[in-house]
C-alpha cells in the first residue's frame, strides 16, 4: 500500500477477482527500468488507474494523480465516490489503486501523519496487487537494510472504525490469507488476497 503519490488508497462486500501471484518478496527495480503509465500521456494513467479496481466500479470512479508539488490532479471526475489512483513508479511492481471515501480519508490522515477518524469500514481495491516497503512501518519509503520489498497479490484492503478489530488476524504477508498490514499502529488495515 505504499504509493509515493499520496491520497490513494486502500471486504468483505466485494472481492475482486483476477490473476494471483504468489505472496513474497522482491528486490527494487531502478524506476529508470520500468516503462510506467505514471510517466505517459493522460489516457496511459487513466487505464493504469483502472486496472486497480472491478470495471463495474472504475468505470465510474474519479481518476486522480499526485503531482510532483503535492497536489491531487483529476484526470477524469467519476460519480461513485470512489478515487482510483494510476501506478507508483517508484516501487518495483504495478500497483494502482482505487480507494473510496473513508480510504482517502486514512490517506489525507496517513499523509498529515496524524491518526485517522474511521467512522464506518472503508473498501480500497488492487487488483495489480502491490510492492510495499514495509508491513510495520507506515512511512517507511524504501525496505530496511537487507529487507526486500513486500510484494502482495491482487487484493482488497480493509479499514474498520477501531484497527484492534483486526487483532485476531496474522500480521505475515506469507500467510496465505488475510493479514493486517501496520498492525499496532492507527494505520493497520486488513489485506484480504483475491483467491
Amino acid at each position: 500500500m505504499s504509493l509515493k503519490m499520496g491520497v490513494v488508497l486502500l471486504a468483505l462486500a466485494a472481492l475482486p477477482l483476477g490473476a494471483q501471484e504468489q505472496s513474497g518478496t522482491a528486490k527494487a527495480v531502478p524506476a529508470g527500468k520500468r516503462t510506467t503509465p505514471a510517466a505517459g500521456a493522460a489516457a496511459a494513467k487513466i487505464a493504469s488507474a483502472m486496472s486497480a479496481a472491478p470495471s463495474r466500479i472504475a468505470s465510474a470512479a474519479t481518476i486522480a494523480e499526485m503531482s510532483p508539488d503535492g497536489k491531487i490532479v483529476t484526470l477524469r471526475a467519476g460519480t461513485n465516490g470512489f478515487t482510483c489512483f494510476p501506478d507508483d513508479p517508484s516501487t518495483p511492481k504495478p500497483d494502482p489503486v482505487c480507494a473510496d471515501r473513508m480510504w482517502v480519508q486514512w490517506y489525507d490522515a496517513w499523509m498529515a501523519k496524524k491518526p485517522p477518524m474511521i467512522k464506518q469500514v472503508g473498501i480500497a481495491y488492487m487488483l495489480q496487487g502491490a510492492a510495499d516497503a514495509s508491513n510495520t512501518d507506515p512511512f517507511a519509503t524504501k525496505p530496511a537494510a537487507g529487507a526486500n520489498w513486500v510484494i502482495t497479490p491482487a487484493h482488497t484492503m480493509v479499514i474498520v472504525p477501531d484497527p484492534k478489530q483486526l487483532d485476531s488476524y496474522p500480521s505475515d504477508p506469507k500467510s496465505g490469507g488475510p493479514f493486517v498490514m501496520f498492525k499496532g499502529t492507527p494505520y493497520a488495515h486488513l489485506m484480504v488476497p483475491s483467491h
